[in-house]
């Protein structure tokens, strides 16, 4: 059975919605937009049946807890999703916020918002903070128990100064999706796929 793959954003505001959409397209996939909601607005099996009805790949799909302590809406969502077996979760966008509570999750790397990798989590702003390998969210309480391929920081999407506007295609957003993509291995496989149909 082929499972859908699917790329989480842990963020949801309308912020987050607007690059979700803009880089999905730029990479030829699908955003589902009825994810966005400060807090997340639907259940687990809805994202689901919607990821899994969405036409193109990857999907890009929103979570948020709007700061609740613990596991809020998003993150309950965010798990159910993630087990489910027709969904093939290549990785995760963990979205940095001043968040009262403090919640964080390990990151494999951090982009910034000059667009530079760094093996230290970054705030809000896309500047780089002094912790190496963490990063503190809204949404990113459940993220270590995933075992998710890849998990990237960055800053706040659509924000960071402006280096992340959307009049610029919302650059540092599109690159850690890139990221996610890249190093999961899902467009190698896709590499590999078109080879084939081009041999055959």
């Amino acid at each position: 059975m082929e499972r859908k793959p699917v790329v989480f954003l842990t963020d949801g505001d309308v912020y987050a919605k607007r690059c979700a959409e803009v880089v999905a397209t730029a990479l030829g996939g699908r955003c589902i937009s009825l994810s966005q909601g400060n807090p997340s607005l639907y259940s687990g099996a809805e994202l689901v049946d919607a990821i899994l009805s969405a036409e193109g790949e990857p999907v890009l799909i929103m979570f948020d807890d709007s700061g609740y302590i613990g596991e809020g809406s998003g993150e309950a969502a965010m798990k159910y999703v993630a087990h489910h077996p027709q969904i093939e979760v290549l990785g995760a966008v963990a979205v940095a916020s001043h968040t009262e509570h403090r919640e964080w999750t390990r990151v494999d790397v951090s982009i910034d918002r000059e667009g530079n990798l760094t093996s230290y989590g970054v705030d809000k702003f896309g500047l780089p903070e002094t912790e190496e390998g963490r990063i503190n969210g809204d949404t990113v309480y459940c993220l270590d128990q995933l075992h998710l391929p890849i998990v990237v920081g960055i800053g706040d999407p659509g924000k960071m100064s402006r280096r992340d506007d959307l009049t610029r295609g919302a650059p540092i957003t599109r690159q850690a999706v890139h990221l996610v993509l890249e190093r999961s291995g899902y467009l190698e496989r896709g590499n590999k796929r078109e080879e084939e149909s081009t041999d055959s």
